[in-house]
């Protein structure tokens, strides 16, 4: 999938041909860096993008900020219109996760059907009925459920 920022500037394909998963996140972080109701995040695998090619690196400007249980949110922007292209978390421990997240709008052909909504609870819009949404975070393949399924199928 071909990756673009609003200027034009950052342009990537996807390390996949989709995303692993799709996310309209509503916690009240997004909704300061979108300058919106939510973000939406498609997730993909780092291998094939990370680590950047000089080339890429040096349109992007890094800017990180702490996040949830000691973790650090890696926030990368286009140098030339400002605009957040992707992010990516980095444990407690400094490792970067497998995943990262392209934003959406970015995003050339991207199935929107099928996304999630996340952290409704601070959600400032009503949520579609029938789609799957969660009060915080969607659990993890294989891991505890950390939030609750408040509809959807």
């Amino acid at each position: 999938m071909d990756v673009r920022c609003q200027c034009g500037a950052v342009a990537f394909k996807t390390p996949t041909p989709a995303p692993i998963n799709l996310y309209h996140c509503h916690c009240l972080d997004c909704q300061k860096q979108s300058s919106s109701a939510f973000g939406t995040s498609a997730i993909f695998p780092t291998d094939g993008l990370f680590p950047l090619s000089p080339e890429l690196e040096g349109k992007l400007t890094l800017w990180s900020r702490p996040s949830n249980e000691g973790r650090t949110m890696d926030c990368y922007f286009c140098k030339e219109c400002g605009g957040r292209v992707l992010h990516r978390l980095r444990d407690p421990d400094g490792t970067p996760r497998k995943t990262m997240s392209v934003k959406g709008g970015l995003v050339d052909g991207l199935d929107w059907s099928k996304a999630k909504h996340i952290y409704t609870r601070t959600a400032v819009v009503p949520i579609p009925p029938g789609v799957e949404s969660y009060e915080t975070i969607f659990p993890s393949e294989g891991a505890p459920p950390l939030a609750a399924k408040v509809s959807g199928k």
